[in-house]
């Protein structure tokens, strides 16, 4: 029953995302309905609904018309070439940075500088009070790309929290708050997501290219997610393991949107905005809270544990997915309080089952991976061989930042 309640709710998204608009043809639609129902058995009723009738005919087939136009007014071409790295450098703004490319998972701009002050910094938050609205360039292709996406996948158009804002070190002062704000996941899709996308219009050939209109500044530089203009939802991810030392890790099915048939992180997704809150209903100040609260509610929902099997977990790294038009992404690593015996047999929460194909438990030396790094050994011959072939980007981001951080700590 649980899936198919989220299907019903993924096609109920998607076409109230659309219907919201293309509204004037719906409002068509609905007086061809009228008039049709509204005949009456009188001559003069009959004669006035027959030109209700018409009229709603003729307005429907006309918006119809200027829809297909209007949707056959764009090209969309998938953009297979690895992310541009050597040609979009790091904001300026960024302690010294670098981009890790993973062949077929993505690239990401990762800093040890900025995970280091992550591991005992203390980030505040602010949330806006108005929810944030896509920019009408993207506003109007959103109806296009939408059915794009959503093609072959289950699409749900959920709350999400975007961040207008760095976590980057302060030279002596505290930082000051990083800007959150409310979005809707669909937001992302039609924003974020067409990092990988070439768009044409038929019209006049011109390319609408979001890497270059809206990922890189003045300077040519990587923007910074305080002047971006993108909704910028937060990915969550943590790392997780059992009290006999065993990484938890997810298989994802082939609807996942992100990393199909990947394995994932123990716990992954976006934060959202009940995660700002404490269980009491209280506001959360601390970035560091909000973000470890996802990661946490994401690790309960996608392994089955519950909040009592989880000990602590830390906030350990931060990174920009490129082609998901350099959204943040935050790592954690989680202490279980169970073992791999009582977690091998735990099911996703019901809601979770079309993503996830199970749980695969894997033997990962994080002390030993991090001393390889520390020397200059890539990530690819630092993990187990397994996981650097059939791991997702968040997950082999989450156990690069997990193990850096556990060599500093030894």
């Amino acid at each position: 029953m649980g899936k198919l309640t989220r299907r019903a709710r993924a096609k109920a998204d998607y076409f109230g995302f659309l219907g919201a608009r293309e509204w004037p043809l719906a409002a068509s639609g609905l007086g061809v309905l009228l008039g049709a129902v509204t005949i009456l058995p009188s001559a003069v009723g009959i004669v006035l609904s027959v030109v209700a009738l018409a009229l709603g005919i003729t307005t429907f087939t006309r918006d119809v018309r200027l829809l297909r136009r209007r949707w056959a007014g764009f090209e969309f071409t998938a953009i297979a070439a690895p992310f541009p790295a050597g040609d979009l450098p790091p904001p300026a703004a960024y302690p010294p940075s670098e981009y890790l490319a993973v062949p077929a998972r993505g690239t990401a701009l990762v800093s040890d500088a900025i995970d280091r002050d992550l591991w005992s910094g203390q980030h505040t938050i602010t949330v806006a009070e108005e929810p944030y609205r896509l920019p009408p360039s993207l506003k109007a292709t959103a109806p296009h790309v939408l059915p794009l996406r959503a093609r072959g996948r289950l699409l749900f158009n959920g709350p999400v929290v975007g961040m207008h804002g760095d976590p980057l070190p302060a030279a002596g002062a505290r930082p000051a708050p990083i800007r959150l704000h409310r979005a809707r996941f669909f937001d992302a899709v039609c924003s974020n997501e067409l990092g990988t996308l070439r768009i044409t219009r038929s019209e006049t050939g011109e390319e609408y290219d979001l890497r270059k209109a809206e990922l890189t500044d003045s300077a040519g530089a990587l923007r910074t997610l305080s002047s971006s203009a993108l909704t910028d939802l937060v990915g969550v991810s943590t790392v997780a393991f059992t009290t006999d030392g065993r990484l938890v890790t997810v298989r994802q099915s082939s609807l996942n949107a992100a990393s199909g048939l990947l394995l994932a992180p123990s716990g992954s997704g976006s934060l959202e905005p009940r995660d700002l809150r404490t269980p009491d209903g209280e506001p959360r100040r601390l970035l560091h809270d909000a973000v470890r609260a996802g990661m946490e509610r994401e690790l309960c929902e996608e392994s089955g544990l519950k909040p009592e099997d989880v000990r602590e977990t830390r906030l350990v790294g931060f990174a920009r997915w490129m082609e998901r038009g350099a959204k943040p992404e935050f790592f954690g690593l989680t202490e279980l309080a169970v073992d791999s015996d009582e977690v091998a047999g735990r099911r996703p929460v019901s809601g979770e089952r079309l993503y996830s194909a199970g749980l695969t438990l894997f033997d990962v030396d994080l002390a030993a991976a991090g001393a390889a790094l520390a020397t200059g050994v890539p990530l690819s011959e630092a993990l187990p061989r397994r996981i650097w072939e059939d791991g997702s980007l968040p997950l082999l981001l989450a156990l690069r930042a997990a193990a850096a951080w556990h060599a500093r700590q030894g």
